[in-house]
Parts: C-alpha cells; structure tokens; sequence
C-alpha cells in the first residue's frame, strides 16, 4: 500500500512493515526536514498508518493551502481528539466563513489598542524577573527558553483575559502547557491518547482543564461587561460585540427604525465556545511567540550594530523617554524595527509547515494525486528560504526589507500560511514583538553565551536553538 500511495514522488522506496520510521519521528531533526524538501517539490513517508506527503514548493504549498475542496486543516491527526472536534480551526466552508468573521473585529487597530496596557504591565513584571535570574544565578548565564516560553503565556493569558484570570493559573497553564505541544507530534500510537501517562493522555487533560479555567473567565467577563465596565482584553472586546449585536436584533424585532448596525455583527456564543476558541488561540502562539522570543533575543545578542540601531528608533518614537507606554502610533513610526522582525520571522519561521488532511483524493500535480486521508503538508521554510526570493537566504540581514526589494515578494511571505485558514493574527504578532523588544532594548541589556550548540536547531513543535538560548540580563542605567 505505501509503494501504491507513494508513486513517482520522492521518498524512501520501502517502509518498515506497520511502524515505519517511528523511531526518528519520536525526535525530529531538522537537518532530516532539509533533506526532505530538498528530495523533491513533493516527498512522502509513512508511520503507522499515516501517509504523509510534504510539499516544499511554494507554488504547491499555496495550493494545498488554498484548495478547501480538497484539504482541511488537521494540524495533526490526533488534534482534534485533545482540541475538540467543533474548534473553530477544524471547521469547513461557510460554518468556517462566519465563525471566523465573528472574531476578526477582536484585531482590528481600535481592538489592539486596548490590549496595549495591559501588555506592557506584563513585559514589565517579567523583564524584572530576568534581571532576578541572572542575580540569583550569580551573574551566570541561565537558559532562558523556558523563562521566554512563560512570558509568552503570560502575555496570551492576560491579552485573552486581563484580569479574570489569577497569574497563579497562568503560571500553571505555562508550566503545563508543554504537555500539550508534546502530544500534538505529527504521528502518535494509535490509541496512546487513552492510555495512561502516555503524552497523548496528558495533553487531553492539560487541554481539558485549561479550557475549563478559560470557562470560567468567560463567564467573569459577560457579568463584567453587562455591567457596563470598559474593555481591556480580547474577551471584552468579544463579549461587547455580541451585546452590542443582540441589543441591535433585539431593536429590529421590536420595529424601530434608524437602528445603527454594528460594526462586528455576531452570534451569541456560549462560555465553552469562548474558551475552546482562546485555547486555540493559546496553542496557535504559544509554541510560535516562544520560538520567536527566543531567537530575537538571542539574534540582537549577537548584533550589537543591529540592536544599537533598534534602541535609538524605539528611543526616538518616544520622545526621549524611555519609559513612556507603547502605542500604534509609535508602531507605525519603526520601520526599522519592523524590518528586524520580518527578517526574524523569515529567518527563523516560527511555523515551517501546517498539516492538512485530504477530505478527497486531491490531484496536486497532473502527475500525482494524494490520497484521501493522506496528511498533506504546505511547508513554510523553504519559500522564506529560496535563494532567488532572498538572496543569502541564511543571512540574517533587515536591510533586504528597507533598501532591498523581500517587500515584494509576497508569495513567498508564508509565515502566516495563506487562504480561507491563514493566521488571524498577522497583523497583532508584529505588534506585540515590536512592543516587547522595543521595551526591552530600552531598559535591559543582555548578554548571549555561545555555545557550540547555540545555531543548531531543535525541533519542538517549531524551531528553538538546541542549547536553550543562554542569556545573562541586566538593568540598562
């Protein structure tokens, strides 16, 4: 069956009888990604009974992307086992269209202004937490992948919740949430997810008591805002639109005239629903801020030029004060600062591909069809790494965004995939990575300590640097 599904695409000629290449599946490597992509525009492997095919083309990779016919959303195949079979994510034509135009008013500008404060109470409670490490550490360098990973959670919690939720259940959900990332691998044992202490069992009770935490914020909020308190989160922002919503159905149905329609016009939609979407939303960061994080700390470490540069710009769009609060107006005024951090996401994508299932069998090409039921996969990397795109293409260089011409090379821009499920938050992400390096350029310097394994790559849901990014930080006089 594997000869069968393979064909004329590129891959190994024979597998192991069942299990295939489950032992290299327990632990990635990314040197094995490279090899694939560059095999062929499509390879294939297979483990257990999962077909997978990757499409390293970008030409491809839109197509998967853009053929919902075809294709929907898997992220792995045990997702929606652990994440819910009616997450939004999941969903599929006009059930999809309408449940994601019911959120895409909580990212708006006016919208992401309002989450701005209390981001930066965030960036400020954490960056003195860094110094404190390193003091506790005695001046030694700590990896500090796992601190990046909890200011990242920290910062999805209180966008999503701002004050509903206790930082003590945002510190659980930070330290639990790995357990969710190590489930969700690309191939599982079949059934491992109920079997005990097995990954696949401890990310489905990690997601399940997350959500009902996000439940019961939920619910904090609506009471909140029927009182007629102001929004600060995205919570708020969703629970006014749907009251902003029924206020106007209600008015129509009692036949008034001259009702003003609301700008977001939603359903209502219940504290499960709520909570299940944030999670999503949760998993669709988590892993990617942190990689992120991560690697623009570790990047301006090791550029001195690049950071001076960055600080004078952050330094200048304040007016002098290093302390004044980050707003959209500084946003738009940091060109360089946004050439870092598109150069960043290239450089380092935080999502090298997003896993589709086949609803149907799909003719990619006209000399291959995958399968139905076939993992297809869109991979991101290599498009943001082709060397006719991006000359130097390993190169980390912002100035191919300011005086080169990687502006317009908008089909290989993949970081935030595309079609009917690319990224809602393409437009928040740089936003809040402006904000928090801006912030930390400003009052913190810090200090990388190579070390033989600090280039090498880790695959972790994404990619992080395999030593755990050593850093020393210290308060900026």
């Amino acid at each position: 069956m594997y000869i069968k599904r393979k064909g004329s695409i590129a891959g190994p000629p024979f597998k192991i009888p069942f299990m295939g290449p489950f032992l290299q599946a327990l632990h990635p490597k990314f040197e094995s990604y490279l090899a694939q992509w560059a095999s062929g525009p499509l390879s294939c492997v297979s483990v257990f009974h999962k077909f997978v095919v990757l499409a390293s083309d970008r030409d491809l990779a839109h197509k998967v992307f853009k053929s919902p016919g075809h294709v929907k959303p898997c992220i792995v195949p045990i997702a929606e086992d652990i994440m819910g079979s009616r997450a939004w994510i999941f969903l599929q034509g006009k059930s999809h269209a309408e449940y994601r135009r019911g959120l895409a008013g909580l990212f708006t500008p006016k919208a992401l202004s309002t989450y701005l404060p209390v981001q930066e109470k965030v960036y400020s409670d954490y960056f003195d937490k860094f110094v404190d490490i390193t003091q506790a550490n005695g001046g030694n360098p700590t990896q500090f992948m796992g601190c990046f990973r909890e200011i990242n959670c920290a910062l999805s919690c209180r966008t999503f919740f701002g004050d509903y939720i206790s930082q003590e259940a945002v510190k659980k959900i930070a330290n639990d949430f790995y357990l969710v990332t190590a489930a969700l691998e690309l191939v599982n044992i079949p059934l491992s997810m109920y079997i005990p202490f097995t990954k696949p069992w401890l990310g489905k009770r990690t997601a399940d008591a997350v959500q009902v935490e996000f439940a019961k914020c939920a619910a904090a909020c609506k009471a909140n805002m029927a009182s007629g308190a102001k929004p600060t989160c995205i919570v708020d922002q969703w629970v006014l639109h749907m009251m902003d919503s029924k206020s106007y159905y209600e008015q129509v149905a009692a036949g008034e005239t001259n009702v003003t329609k609301p700008t977001s016009l939603i359903r209502e939609f219940t504290n499960l629903e709520i909570a299940q979407t944030l999670f999503t939303f949760l998993f669709a960061s988590q892993d990617a801020s942190s990689s992120a994080t991560t690697w623009l700390f570790q990047v301006l470490a090791q550029r001195p030029d690049v950071l001076g540069r960055l600080r004078e710009e952050n330094l200048s769009v304040r007016g002098g004060d290093r302390n004044r609060p980050f707003d959209l107006n500084m946003y738009e005024s940091l060109p360089y600062t946004n050439a870092v951090i598109k150069e960043l996401l290239r450089h380092r994508p935080p999502v090298i591909f997003v896993p589709y299932i086949a609803t149907k069998n799909f003719p990619i090409t006209p000399n291959y069809t995958v399968p139905k039921g076939a993992i297809v996969v869109p991979s991101c990397y290599p498009a943001l790494h082709d060397p006719v795109a991006y000359p130097n293409p390993e190169v980390f260089d912002p100035e191919r965004w300011i005086t080169g011409d990687a502006e317009s090379k908008t089909k290989n821009w993949l970081v935030f995939g595309a079609g009917a499920h690319d990224c809602l938050a393409r437009k928040y992400v740089p936003l809040i990575m402006a904000h928090m390096i801006g912030k930390a350029a400003l009052e913190l310097d810090w200090k990388h300590h190579a070390t033989e394994r600090s280039e090498e790559i880790r695959v972790f849901a994404t990619l992080f640097p395999m030593d755990g990014c050593p850093l020393t930080f210290t308060e900026r006089s």
